[in-house]
């Protein structure tokens, strides 16, 4: 079996079926992962903030009697928490592979992001719980301190919450912290509606109930994020990519014959990675071929790390013949 070096930096494998030989030569593929320093600061001073604030919900949700306060204090701590691992993910991604793991450390960020979803649910779930306990046995709330501590969270919330928003839109890691700010910051505006209507009409239920509507809305958010992390984690087909127009692409090539074993799925969302073999006509040029495909993979799918194998004749080397795709489309 012959290797040839790509000048993209992507390799392939060329085989054929009467005689094999190896070129020794050393190539690696960098896949450290496309985090700037930008999201790293976002993350930190995101968690500066909600740290910082936590302390003062929790003083005011036991002086006022709030669960509503309380309940959001509990979310940020959950959130300094995760922010933390969130910028833990970060500087692990940003290392070099190593001969343990080749791929580098980048799939932690979706770990944590899988991580931070799960917490949103447990919170959630908290939330409802205690709400339900309330309801069952009212407790007074001080409405004035829990307007003010509410107000001054919505705030520290809201710069928090656009600190992480204007950053990398498409890191699923920095979308997990901004979806647990903005958990945050509808805590917190549950509590202020919650202070007012106590206030004017000393109707103390509406603490509960609000915080069981702030719950749902994190419900959604955590949904939101477990199920894009754990399908990046179970190798699902990354966001955006159709894999029956890059089949016809490259089937398109003039001197491919037919492809099979293919397969397509990410480090993270953003980091695409494709392999298949490619059967070619007798007589072709392999590395003209090859670079061809490389082209197209780039430039029309923003692929840019790939694996092709080529073959003079269909599954010489074995792979999945039957199946074309594990993802679902089959021949």
């Amino acid at each position: 079996m012959a290797q040839r070096e790509t000048p993209h930096g992507d390799h392939s494998h060329t085989d054929s079926h009467d005689h094999a030989r190896t070129h020794g030569h050393d190539h690696t593929h960098e896949h450290a992962p496309k985090v700037s320093a930008d999201s790293e600061r976002r993350v930190f001073w995101a968690m500066l903030l909600t740290a910082g604030f936590m302390f003062a919900e929790i003083a005011g949700g036991i002086v006022s009697g709030s669960l509503a306060l309380l309940a959001d204090a509990g979310h940020m701590f959950s959130d300094s928490a995760s922010l933390a691992m969130a910028l833990v993910a970060f500087r692990l991604s940003s290392r070099s592979p190593d001969h343990q793991r080749t791929f580098g450390y980048q799939r932690f960020q979706v770990l944590a992001a899988f991580v931070n979803g799960l917490t949103l649910f447990a919170i959630a779930i908290w939330i409802f719980y205690s709400a339900i306990e309330r309801l069952m046995s009212p407790v007074d709330v001080m409405a004035g301190p829990m307007m003010i501590i509410a107000i001054i969270g919505l705030f520290v919330n809201i710069i928090a919450f656009v600190i992480l928003h204007r950053g990398d839109s498409d890191n699923l890691n920095l979308r997990g912290a901004a979806m647990h700010v903005l958990g945050d910051l509808l805590g917190s505006v549950a509590a202020i509606v919650a202070a007012v209507i106590i206030m004017f009409t000393g109707w103390n239920a509406a603490d509960p109930i609000l915080s069981v509507l702030a719950a749902a809305l994190i419900l959604r958010a955590a949904l939101s994020i477990v199920r894009r992390s754990a399908h990046t984690l179970l190798e699902g087909t990354p966001d955006g990519a159709d894999v029956a127009q890059i089949r016809s692409a490259l089937e398109a090539i003039e001197e491919v014959e037919s492809l099979h074993d293919m397969h397509l799925w990410g480090l993270t969302p953003q980091d695409p990675l494709l392999s298949l073999h490619l059967v070619v006509h007798d007589g072709a040029d392999h590395t003209h071929v090859l670079r061809q495909a490389y082209s197209v993979l780039r430039e029309r799918f923003g692929i840019t790390h790939a694996t092709l194998q080529i073959e003079g004749e269909a599954c010489l080397t074995g792979g999945d013949c039957e199946t074309t795709l594990f993802s679902g489309a089959s021949r």
